[in-house]
């Protein structure tokens, strides 16, 4: 039974049209509210009070990394604590969406996704591809169901054509594909039941068949180029064998395999969609039985829940469902009436993925203060949490603190045996993000720097460039400016931290000034200390 505050906001949102059946788009402020009321009538009862709400120094650094995978220049930063104008917030987050690195940064999510589970590093010629498609569709405010729809149909060279990423990256292999579509755009692990009978659900060994039925007919292929080499290396040129998706291979149906047997050719299937039970009868092309899945598939409720599932976890740190590519039917959700209003908002949308951000963006939730994650038995949603940065995150974050010349790849930034090979054509980002990238789909509690990525950050050339106080840096350009020392280590903590140095911070490091007696050298070690620090690796 809903408690008296959640059905308040509920009635509010009923009265206004916006939760019905056909409704137009509900207001993400609405949605955002009512989620929030459903998560205090969850979890903050009996005495259980939630986290207070971050300042705005913290959340305009943790919402501009969240939506365009960046920090706040000092001047933004500043403009934005000094601006007393109410819901500011709500104005930062929707003209961050309206921007275009909105859509290169959540490319470069999504890229990650597909791409940290290819069946092996051939397959990465198509990624580049894939985060440049992306990027043009997110940008241009494609539905997700439109997006997914291309995924799955995709056909043509996986260097030109970025929607075949999936099948790319499973090298079109039937089973693999089948289970990357399905784990990618429901959140389900049906490959489980590929061997056998799911341990945990109530997928049948038949249904993953069945699902993987719908792709027999695709394959990926070389095509013959004037530039054809005799091995395949990931670049980001177009040089190399070209590889495509292409469909009606000689093998035209899909068989299950005789397990006692294996020689044997097995049971022939027939495509039939495991959630809905819907069957296309055998014999059909290979372009008609993609479609027809991708129709069914995106009409699905699972494929709302997959995606809202995924993002809110990616902004609150905690998924309504965890693992976050492991949910289904016979899991239980934390806070199910939440998860119930973001997907059923985000459908009304037309599956519109700016709405979604904007409305996890609005709650309460995403703006509490970070706290350690919850142990065992602590509160679902009570504090955000700390999140690692993506590769691709952390050197936004680089290039904006230090004054780094993203364009600049004359020379290697990353090298010296952290990253295995270096072609010319790779850009300093792709190598960095080589050492740097981790699964996005995997628990954050499994995550955390290793090795070689603390020692890339304290010994890559171009951050030892950056940091000095040589001509030409920005360093050097503050140090000219500002002659006051404690002003001076303000506005690097600012640029680095999006924060103001504490006192106890503030006089250590001008006590370490005085000892040094060179304040170049100085204001280098604060620098560097400050971007190799958790604090700069972590979203607040």
């Amino acid at each position: 039974m809903l408690r008296p505050l959640l059905q308040a906001v509920l009635a509010m949102q009923l009265a206004s049209g916006a939760l019905l059946v056909g409704a137009d788009q509900p207001p993400a402020s609405d949605t955002a509210a009512a989620v929030d009321a459903a998560i205090a009538e969850a979890f903050f009862v009996d005495g259980v009070q939630p986290a207070e709400p971050t300042d705005d120094a913290a959340f305009a650094r943790r919402v501009w990394l969240d939506i365009v995978g960046d920090i706040p220049t000092p001047e933004e930063l500043t403009a934005f604590v000094l601006d007393r104008a109410p819901g500011k917030r709500a104005r930062l987050v929707e003209r961050l969406l309206a921007q275009p690195e909105y859509g290169q940064n959540w490319s470069r999510y999504w890229r990650d996704v597909v791409f940290s589970r290819a069946i092996e590093d051939r397959v990465k010629i198509a990624a580049n591809a894939t985060e440049v498609d992306l990027r043009e569709r997110l940008n241009a405010g494609d539905g997700w169901d439109a997006i997914a729809a291309a995924f799955i149909t995709a056909k043509g060279d996986v260097q030109e054509n970025g929607a075949c990423g999936i099948i790319a990256a499973a090298d079109g292999r039937t089973e693999e594909a089948a289970a990357e579509v399905s784990r990618i755009f429901l959140g389900i692990q049906i490959q489980c039941a590929q061997c056998h009978d799911h341990p945990y659900d109530r997928w049948k060994r038949e249904q993953f068949h069945e699902l993987a039925a719908f792709f027999p007919r695709v394959g990926v292929r070389p095509v013959a180029t004037p530039s054809k080499r005799s091995q395949e290396v990931f670049t980001n040129d177009r040089s190399g064998p070209r590889r495509a998706v292409q469909g009606n291979r000689p093998q035209p149906e899909h068989y299950m395999p005789d397990l006692e047997n294996p020689k044997a050719k097995g049971s022939e299937m027939r495509p039939r969609f495991f959630l809905t039970g819907a069957e296309l009868s055998t014999g059909k092309r290979d372009e008609q039985r993609r479609e027809q899945l991708a129709e069914w598939l995106t009409d699905n409720e699972w494929f709302s829940i997959a995606l809202v599932n995924r993002i809110w976890a990616e902004l609150v740190s905690e998924g309504f469902y965890e693992p976050i590519d492991d949910i289904g039917p016979d899991r239980e959700a934390t806070a199910p009436e939440a998860l119930r209003l973001l997907s059923e908002g985000f459908t009304a949308s037309g599956h519109d993925l700016r709405w979604l951000l904007n409305a996890i963006c609005r709650t309460e939730a995403y703006q509490r203060e970070a706290r350690p994650r919850r142990g065992v038995g602590g509160k679902a949603f009570v504090a955000n949490a700390p999140q690692l940065l993506r590769g691709d995150q952390l050197y936004g974050a680089l290039t904006t603190a230090l004054g780094i010349d993203e364009t600049d790849d004359k020379k290697p930034g990353f090298r010296g045996g952290f990253v295995p090979r270096y072609d010319r054509s790779v850009t300093t980002r792709q190598l960095f993000v080589s050492v740097f990238e981790y699964d996005p789909s995997v628990s954050r509690d499994e995550v955390a720097p290793a090795i070689p990525e603390v020692l890339a950050l304290m010994n890559a050339p171009q951050i030892q460039r950056a940091v000095s106080a040589k001509k030409g840096t920005d360093l050097r350009r503050l140090l000219d400016a500002i002659d006051d020392d404690a002003d001076l280590a303000a506005e690097v903590y600012l640029r680095c931290l999006s924060r103001a140095p504490t006192e106890d911070e503030l006089a250590a490091f001008l006590d370490y000034r005085a000892s040094t007696g060179k304040r170049g050298a100085a204001f280098e070690d604060l620098q560097w200390a400050l971007v190799n620090s958790a604090e700069f690796r972590y979203r607040p």
